[in-house]
């Protein structure tokens, strides 16, 4: 493709974005799925623009007022970012949109006067609102000033940048330096991760999934910090456990090769289509101990069925995932679930549904990758005061037994952040049910 023909698939996948209401990653995928006539590295350039403009977009729309009220739309959202993000230079860019085949159409006067007035400026300006520079919307930003306090823009800034592609060694197929190795081999360069004793952070983005090492299920694609709560479940070989909120099951995945293949780990959701997903997972990872299950709800009747029974619950909860925001920036904008007030009550139900299948001894473990307090330390909180007989089993205690690794010093609580640990922002905290004697 030429320069103007990826700016044309750009705009035009930027309307789609806009228009759908489903996440951007999801339409991305839909889009280059029904043309494939694009090649990977077109593919690749178009859709990092796109994520460009969307990872930006609080500061683009400032500009747009700043500058005099221009209209916004895909077309002028990708002008003012080639300018301000990308410097290219107004009259250079107006050679791009020539008109020409698969080109966009030349500039509208509104266009020129737009890029005319932002030539020669870079994205940041000295008037910007703090949150507006970090990308904080309404919604968040009190939360999130109140938790953080002085660190508020350098927590809020860490996440304005890509994510780093992790990787976790499958214990089951091979250690982490044989799948470095197999990585090696095939090209691609990798270090271990700081916390996760099974991490590997890639450098760039190659094409993973052709490679024998994530085909043979030596390695899968997770977060580094999300490795590090299913290490925190501490599950044993034997143990009986369940992922109350198991989605594609990535967290499963970790929990039952810890397990060494030993015991049973139920992997639950009320969306069947994400645990299929799973299915295929758990196949490739080479695990035989994990099992899946649908639930009508958190109060399915299966839970009632099997209280008391197992070792260890893990409870990721739905959350508005803003410590996922440089993975997922459109979702700073565009709330397609629940927003924050119904979830907290989701959470609350979750906890309430899920501690009754925990036995006497046995651990709740309570996740999100969220930074707001409400749908964290305030929802344990409010656990603890519902449930008298259960207790915090403090992660700094916990760690170098459950992880292997030294800890990040988190307090009772593993809170993560980009800025802090170089990892998606996570929450967990471990809930222990007294023993039945006590």
């Amino acid at each position: 493709m030429t320069p103007g023909a990826r700016l044309q698939a750009a705009i035009e996948l930027l309307d789609e974005v806009e228009v759908t209401p489903r996440p951007a990653d999801a339409v991305i995928s839909a889009f280059f799925r029904a043309r494939r006539f694009i090649g990977a590295k077109d593919r690749a350039a178009v859709a990092e623009t796109v994520y460009g403009v969307l990872r930006r977009h609080a500061r683009l729309r400032w500009w747009f007022q700043h500058a005099g009220g221009f209209p916004v739309t895909a077309r002028t959202l990708l002008i003012a970012d080639q300018i301000l993000a990308q410097g290219r230079p107004a009259d250079h860019l107006d050679k791009l949109f020539s008109g020409g085949r698969f080109a966009p159409a030349q500039f509208s006067q509104g266009e020129i006067r737009l890029a005319n007035k932002l030539d020669g400026h870079t994205l940041d300006h000295p008037g910007m609102p703090e949150e507006v520079a970090v990308e904080c919307p309404d919604w968040a930003a009190g939360h999130l000033r109140e938790f953080f306090g002085d660190r508020f823009v350098p927590e809020l800034a860490a996440l304005l940048d890509p994510a780093p592609l992790d990787l976790r060694a499958n214990p089951v197929k091979a250690d982490r330096d044989a799948a470095l190795a197999a990585l090696a081999a095939a090209g691609i360069e990798g270090e271990p991760t700081r916390w996760s004793p099974f991490g590997i952070r890639i450098h760039g983005r190659p094409p993973l999934a052709s490679t024998d090492a994530f085909k043979s299920g030596m390695v899968e694609i997770q977060d580094e910090g999300s490795q590090l709560i299913g290490l925190l479940t501490d599950a044993k070989p034997g143990h009986q456990v369940v992922d109350f909120c198991s989605g594609a099951g990535g967290k499963a995945l970790a929990i039952a090769a810890g397990m060494q293949n030993k015991g049973r780990l139920v992997a639950c959701d009320v969306l069947e289509k994400r645990l299929k997903r799973a299915a295929e997972r758990i196949r490739r990872a080479g695990l035989h101990n994990v099992e899946t299950r649908a639930l009508s709800s958190e109060r399915d009747p299966w839970v009632k069925r099997h209280k008391g029974k197992f070792d260890r619950v893990l409870v990721d909860a739905p959350c508005t995932g803003t410590g996922t925001w440089r993975r997922n920036p459109d979702s700073r904008w565009r709330l397609l679930g629940p927003g924050l007030e119904e979830l907290e009550k989701l959470q609350h139900g979750i906890l309430d549904s899920a501690a009754r299948l925990v036995k006497p001894g046995g651990r709740l473990v309570y996740a999100t990758c969220s930074m707001l307090p409400q749908e964290n330390e305030r929802q344990v909180e409010a656990f603890l005061a519902a449930h008298p007989d259960f207790a915090v089993k403090p992660v700094d205690e916990l760690w170098t037994s459950a992880v292997g690794t030294a800890g990040p010093g988190t307090g009772p609580f593993m809170r993560l952040s980009p800025a802090r640990h170089g990892t998606d922002g996570f929450f967990a905290a471990v809930l222990e049910r007294g023993s039945a004697a006590e």
